[in-house]
Formats: structure tokens, sequence, C-alpha cells
């Protein structure tokens, strides 16, 4: 009911969008709704379907083995992970986007699914007292019963809020689920399916635990029992758990060799099979076997409403995390056969699989990057090998799965651990990642850590809100660089990074990479200090009294001032007078002789007396490029407001490059632009406000025709451009381009060549 509501609503909201309903508009939409209707009349059937049938047989022989043994992670009878690996494929044909994932159960999410149903089906609801024996047991039957109604409910449930999402157009919220989190999560899950797989190898008694610090009870309780080890089991998981390595190995190693990779896990459980029989372990070495494999389907079953307010949480991040794993990979295989991955179908079409399978009692599917490599590698070429798969399980589920059931769980323990390895392997990131970006390292390791001590959902929920902290730290803690130029060009680099860029004498290009807003101004204004060397509020205050301890000085003659600057003159102990006598001077001795002194006008840029410490300023101007800065808030533009005139206060200017329209309407609705800080202090790029610097301070006659000449040439060609008509800039560039006109008219004039010619 609810699906079909669902559905309904959906194809309501694209009518109500579509300009007209014709034909080819209800065609189209129908064929996005079901994409199989895209692929099937162009499926090429001399030359795919034999490849389909080759991947779907030995992907079918895989996903059976692994079904069985996936489902003691999501802690129900083995049987039931059969149901799991069949349903699925059915709704999947029909509605996803993928021509190449096989759908079905995934460790990871097993997990999960494990977590859940220990939490709400623990032992201990289902001991009950033996008068004959005088002891309690466990009622495995009803247990058991119970643990499947859960994971199918949740299964139910997580197929409901894929189905909302996808419907909703959410399939954006993959984004949030980062590469850098998604391997630290997988990873830290492959620990908690090892620990959870290794006591079944072992086959020693052991509680279920669930929750904060599960991994580390269950590792203790495993030691504490390590000497009730059954040795039938653990040399038969051991053997197996080396074959498949070595084989898969192998598999990986020379599939450019093998057209069809060993199915090692197939053989192992064919062979532990019929050992287990033969040898009836169970009776002779007390081995734990499968012992009761479905035959045939089973009715399908109603979820528990009931549960839904216990199980809301697990099932929105289970419901999540398959979808991205499914959509990753997915879009894999799409980019490398050139078709494309519909992320809002994909939600669908897992959606209704999961409703589906749920009243079928299994539990929720995803995708195994190991079965997906089997249906790829094997020349799978659309999902008409996920229907062979599908076909495969089912004859096991009729026929083949009842002599199943002498197998040990030792050995389906050892084939779960076998398929991690690749997940194992991301350990191997970490310093990648470190040389890449720390940021991302910190998010791997944050979210492996919390999901190895923390249960496996609170795990994922807080890696995703450290991913998003991390963000805000990012944004809050910008990076900045000094920029050079690279010799030649109008190019400008970090200079930490490039070794050949030059810094224009006098001048301080500053890059910021973020946008600036209330949390970031104080780093900015770090950063223009670090860059520049230097505190241009303290340079003022020093400068104030500097020039305060000059008059002074002045006035007791033991300073003179004339046009070559200030020179100190020799004074007597008896005339000398300390720095803290001077600073307290209040001018109220008797002035003598000429005062004029009083009111001198001094050049910072030359050399002063001993007695006079002044800080040094090298620069006299600075350029900050706004290329990389998103937008500016209120706080911010003022920030920017009070930079540019303490700069201004110590006679070095302030220009902005490199910025976007966006940047310079703000600017200026915000009220940045006044009499002293004026629209021509902007510039469109960097290299125009370094030439208009280099005129200003060298003089229009003194600087290169060349570098001139080229700085006009580009300037008009910004002015000519269309997208810039509406910039105000451009009037001091066009003013810019008339001065320079005057300039070179009279230096011509000028000129002996002119002066001859006339």
């Amino acid at each position: 009911m609810v699906f079909s509501l669902l559905i309904t609503y959906e194809i309501c909201v694209v009518c109500a969008l579509s300009c007209s309903c014709t034909a080819a508009t209800a065609c189209l939409k129908l064929k996005q709704f079901f994409p199989v209707l895209s692929w099937l009349p162009k499926y090429r059937l001399k030359e795919w379907l034999i490849h389909d049938i080759i991947s779907g047989l030995c992907t079918g022989l895989v996903g059976t083995l692994q079904g069985l043994a996936f489902a003691l992670l999501a802690e129900v009878p083995v049987g039931y992970g059969l149901y799991s690996s069949f349903f699925p494929i059915l709704t999947y044909f029909f509605l996803g986007t993928s021509r190449h994932i096989a759908v079905g159960p995934f460790p990871v999410i097993c997990l999960m699914v494990g977590q859940v149903v220990l939490a709400l089906a623990p032992d201990e609801k289902f001991i009950i007292a033996n008068s004959t024996l005088n002891e309690t047991q466990i009622d495995y039957e009803a247990r058991d019963a119970a643990r499947v109604a859960i994971s199918s409910t949740l299964c139910f449930l997580s197929g409901i809020i894929q189905l909302v999402l996808g419907v909703l157009q959410f399939g954006f919220v993959v984004r949030y689920l980062g590469d850098p989190l998604v391997r630290g999560f997988t990873t830290a899950a492959a620990f908690q399916v090892f620990i959870s797989q290794i006591k079944l190898i072992f086959n020693i008694p052991s509680t279920n635990y669930s929750g904060v610090l599960s991994i580390v009870y269950t590792t203790i309780d495993i030691f504490a029992n390590i000497s009730k080890t059954n040795f039938a089991d653990l040399i038969a998981g051991l053997i197996t758990l080396v074959l498949c390595l070595v084989v898969k190995d192998l598999n990986e190693r020379y599939k450019h060799i093998m057209r069809i990779p060993i199915p090692i896990e197939v053989i192992v459980a064919i062979v532990a099979t019929g050992i287990s029989y033969g040898v009836n372990l169970e009776e002779t070495y007390n081995a734990a076997i499968v012992k009761n494999v479905p035959s045939g389907f089973i009715p399908p079953v109603a979820p528990d409403v009931s549960l839904f307010s216990q199980m809301i949480v697990p099932a929105f991040s289970i419901g999540i995390l398959a979808y991205a794993l499914a959509v990753s990979l997915g879009k894999v295989y799409a980019t490398k056969y050139n078709y494309e991955i519909d992320g809002n179908q994909e939600f669908i079409a897992f959606g209704v699989s999961n409703i589906f399978s749920g009243c079928f009692s299994c539990f929720c599917a995803s995708t195994a990057l190991s079965r997906s490599a089997v249906q790829e590698s094997t020349g799978g070429k659309t999902q008409i090998a996920g229907l062979i798969t599908a076909a495969v399980v089912m004859i096991s589920l009729l026929s083949i799965g009842t002599y199943l059931e002498p197998l040990q769980k030792s050995v389906l323990a050892a084939i779960v651990i076998s398929n991690l390895k690749g997940m194992f392997w991301q350990v191997v990131d970490i310093p990648r990642l470190w040389r890449q970006n720390k940021w991302d390292t910190a998010i791997w390791l944050f979210t492996c850590f919390a999901s190895l001590l923390l249960d496996i959902d609170l795990g994922l929920l807080a890696g995703i809100i450290f991913g998003l902290f991390t963000v805000l730290l990012r944004v809050q803690y910008p990076s900045y660089s000094s920029l050079g130029n690279v010799p030649g060009t109008d190019i400008y680099k970090d200079m930490k990074k490039y070794k050949n860029v030059e810094e224009p004498e006098g001048i301080k290009i500053i890059r910021f990479s973020s946008a600036i807003f209330y949390g970031n101004v104080d780093h900015l204004k770090d950063g223009i200090k670090s860059i520049v060397g230097f505190d241009a509020v303290r340079v003022f205050n020093k400068r104030a009294k500097a020039k305060r301890k000059m008059n002074k000085l002045l006035k007791k003659k033991q300073l003179t001032s004339s046009k070559n600057g200030i020179k100190e003159n020799p004074v007597t102990d008896e005339d000398s007078e300390s720095d803290d006598d001077m600073d307290n001077y209040d001018g109220t001795k008797k002035k003598e002789g000429n005062t004029n002194y009083l009111n001198v006008q001094v050049d910072w840029n030359t050399e002063f007396p001993d007695c006079v410490s002044i800080p040094v300023v090298t620069i006299h101007s600075i350029i900050f490029d706004f290329g990389q800065v998103s937008f500016l808030d209120v706080v911010a533009v003022e920030c920017l407001k009070g930079i540019f005139e303490e700069f201004q206060r110590i006679d070095v200017d302030v220009y902005i490059a490199e910025y976007d329209d966006n940047i310079f309407g703000q600017l200026e609705s915000c009220g940045f632009f006044n009499d002293a800080i004026k629209t021509d202090l902007c510039f469109l790029t960097i290299h125009d406000a370094v030439l208009h610097i280099q005129r200003q301070k060298k003089g229009g006659s003194s600087h290169s025709v060349l570098d001139m000449t080229s700085h006009l040439q580009e300037s008009s060609q910004l002015i000519e451009m269309k997208d810039f008509k509406e910039l105000r800039p451009t009037r001091y560039l066009q003013s810019q381009q008339e001065e320079y006109r005057n300039m070179m008219t009279l230096k011509t004039e000028n000129s002996p060549t002119h002066t001859g010619t006339q």
C-alpha cells in the first residue's frame, strides 16, 4: 500500500512539472521508472547472452555460499541468507540502473543487522527452565523465529526509508558519505566481522554482545574461553581460510589469463560438506554444523509494525549505507562501460527491493564487492546475469540446499573472513591520505575508531558529524599563501610551492582559499600579519611614539632637522634625558627658539639616529587575491575596511584583485567603498594591479613601454568582453587607458625623430 501510494505521488509530481503530456513524454517517464525498458530492447542476444549465462552461473554459485555465510553475521538461521540472495535481484532487475553490480547480502550491512537483532532479541529473553534436568535452557526455535521477524521488519523499514528518499529526490545525501569516511567505517566493520566470526572458527561458548564496547567485551570473552576450542572446527576453518585467500590472490593476479575465476568457495564447501557427512563430525567431535537449510519458499509475512519505533535510527543508517555502497560501486562500472547511474532511481530500486524482500523474511540487501567483481570479470553485460544468479540460488533452495546441512559453520565463517581481505587492506590508505590531505586522514581514523568502540551505527553517525565538523574547521581556519610572479608571464603562484617565482619589489600578494565570514576574520588578520611580517596597528603606534620623541629631542636640540633627514647632535650628560622622561613630557616647558620643527614631516623610509627606534616596513603595497573567495558577510566587510584603513595610515596601499562579480556587489552593498577606499583599488587581475603599482611608484615616463602596451591590450580585451559591460571598475580601466594614450602622445612629440620630421 505504501509503495503504491509513493509511486503514484511521484508520477503525479512528474506529470505536474511536465509542460505537456504527450506519448513521447509518457514513454520517457516510464523508462525512467523502469530502466529495464531502456536497455532490454537493445539487448544484443548473440553477443551478450552467452557471457551473461556464464557470469550468472559463476556468481550464483558464489552467491549461494556467501548467502549462507553472511546469514551468520545477521544472527539468523543460515537458510535465510539464500532468501536474501534471491528476492532482491528480481525487483532490481526492473528498477535498477546499474548493469553490473550483484545485488544481495553485504557483510557490513549484515553485521549492522545482527547488532539490531542481538539488541532486540538477546538470548536472555528466551531462557526456559527445565525441571527434569534442573537447569535453564534457551528456546532456540522461539529465538530464531523472533530474530527472523526482527531482521525482516528492519529490511522492510529500511526499504520504506530508501523509497521515500528516492521519491523526494534525496540522492544527494550520499555526498555526505565521503570516500575516507566510508573506507574508515568499512575497515572498522571488517574488524567487527572478524571478531564475530573468529569465535565460530574456534567454536567456543561466548556471550553475544551489542552496543558500546561490544568488540572489547567479545574479545575478552574469546580469550577467556580459548581453552574450550573445538579443534575439528578450528582445523577446518583455518584450512578453508588459507585456501580461499591463496586462490583468490591467484584469481586476482592471473585474471588476464583465466577467463573464469576459480570458484574456491564452492569447491571448499562441497569438499567440507562431504568430509563432515562421511566422518560425522557433529557426533564424533561435537562440531557445529549448519543443520537446517530450508527447502522451497516460505509464504510472505507482514512486518511487525510495532518494532518500527525501536529500529528507526539503525534502519535509516542501514538504508543510507547500503545505498551508498551500491551506488559508489555502480558508478565505477558505469564509468568503465560508458553508461550513467541515476542516484535517485537507485534509491527507489533498493527501496522497493527491500520492501519486497522484507515480506519474504529476508534481511537488507546491498551489493557485495566480491560477487560484483565475479559478475563483471566473467563477462557479465547486463542484469540478465543477475536473473541467472537468482535462478542458481533458487535451484539451491529447491533441491541442493538440504545437502549442505552437514557443512561446518567454521567453514562458512572462514569464507566470510576471506571476503574481508580488501577491507583490511584499506589500512594502507592512511599513509597516502596523510601525504594528500591531513583532514581526510583525521576523518578516516576517527570514523574507524568510533565504529570500533561504539556501536556500529553510532560509529557511522559520529563519523558523519566529525566530517561535517572538519568542514567547519577548514572554513574557520582557511589556508593563505604569498604569491610571486613567474618571470616573463602574468602568472602568479604560491612562493612556498614553486621555486622560480619572484616577488615584486615592495609588493605582497596574499591569496585566501575560503569564504570570509565572522568565524574566520581573526584568522584572516593573523594570516596577513604572518605574511607581511608586521602588525599595522603596532607600527602606527610606534611611529606616533617615535614622532613625539623626535619632537622632544628637536626641542632640546639633541636632533637636527634638515632636507637630508634628521641627524643626532652630540649632547652632554647634563643635557641628556631618559626615554621615560621624554615619554612623560607634556609640552608645558617654555618653548625656545624656532618651533617649526614640532610639526616636522617624517619620511619613514630614511635612516634615523640610534636613539629613535622605529619598526622597519619594507613594503609599500598589498594585493589581496580574492579569486577563491566565494562570499563575504557583513562582519568580514567591516573587518576588511578596518584592515585597509590600518595599512593606509602607515602609507601602505591595499588593492583587491581577481574578485568575482558577486564579491564586488557584496562590498558595495555593505558600504565598503568611501572617500578613502575607492573602487579604483579593485582590479580584474593580479597582473593589472602589479603593473599599476609599479607605474605609480616608478613614474609613467620611466615605465617599460612593452609592459604598458601589454597592460593596455589586456585592459582593452577585458572592457570589450560582454560579461564585463556592467562591471563598475572598468571605468577605472578606461581612464587608465586614456592616461596612457596621453602619455604616449606627449612622449612621441618630444622624441628626436618626431622633432626632425616636423
